[in-house]
């Protein structure tokens, strides 16, 4: 089960995003700020990261500045802030998308899903095979060769 971090100090958006990440079988963990966000993705290891900006105390920006020295989790900011300038900062501080408020809880969801299937495709799947040097991909139909090297450094 994938496990997802909503952050937003608004308790109705929580809410609606948990509504309708529960009912489509994700793991859901709530805060309404960001400021236990670092040590509870050591601990809990999310799988994805809604992420509001505007918030009191660790504002999202800086949350997703501070997630990005040490995390490559996928961040999806959904903020009120959407004039352009907040959605390039917001993507090129490390978010991978940007919804605007209001949104469709039903857009965010497929957003969400799209990452997520992205990510699993991007990992080795348990039906990929190994054969001393070559991996065959079965599900992305692909073959690698990896480089081998002896101790000389020859192939």
């Amino acid at each position: 089960m994938k496990h997802i971090f909503v952050v937003d100090d608004e308790k109705n958006i929580r809410e609606l995003i948990n509504m309708y990440l529960k009912k489509e079988g994700y793991k859901v963990t709530m805060f309404s700020n960001g400021e236990n966000v670092i040590s509870e993705m050591n601990r809990l290891k999310p799988h994805l990261i809604v992420l509001d900006i505007m918030m009191e105390g660790l504002d999202g920006l800086e949350l997703c500045r501070q997630i990005r020295k040490n995390s490559e989790v996928p961040i999806r900011f959904v903020s009120a802030r959407g004039e352009e300038f907040d959605r390039i900062l917001g993507l090129e501080l490390g978010a991978d998308d940007y919804l605007s408020k209001p949104f469709s809880p039903r857009e965010l969801v497929v957003r969400i899903k799209t990452i997520l299937r992205r990510l699993n495709k991007s990992h080795m799947s348990s039906e990929d095979i190994k054969v001393k040097d070559i991996t065959i991909c079965v599900d992305r139909r692909i073959v690698k060769k990896d480089h081998l090297y002896n101790k000389e450094g020859h192939r």
